[in-house]
């Protein structure tokens, strides 16, 4: 499975610089880099939304996308996993 991360303008009141995250070229969520209204926070990635098995409680925040990119990479890996142990 193929993670791209797409760079996107989105419409978060004070955070416009958002990326999309496609898995094999469908969306699973948007990410949003926090501005100078949040504080220490500012330049950092949250998980603004997910959408399917990515939805969920959970919305961490990201120092960059290399790190958001590794945390879906694993989600990836434990839902394969336990679709595996499942099947078994």
């Amino acid at each position: 499975m193929s993670v791209i991360l797409q760079r996107m303008c989105v419409s978060a009141g004070p955070d416009q610089e958002g990326c999309l995250v496609l898995v094999d070229d469908c969306l699973v969520a948007v990410l949003v880099r926090l501005s100078d209204w949040h504080g220490d926070a500012a330049g950092t990635w949250f998980y603004e939304a997910g959408f399917g098995s990515f939805d969920g409680p959970d919305r961490p925040i990201f120092p960059d996308l290399d790190a958001a990119h590794d945390y879906i990479a694993r989600r990836l890996a434990d839902s394969s996993k336990r679709n595996l142990s499942l099947s078994g």
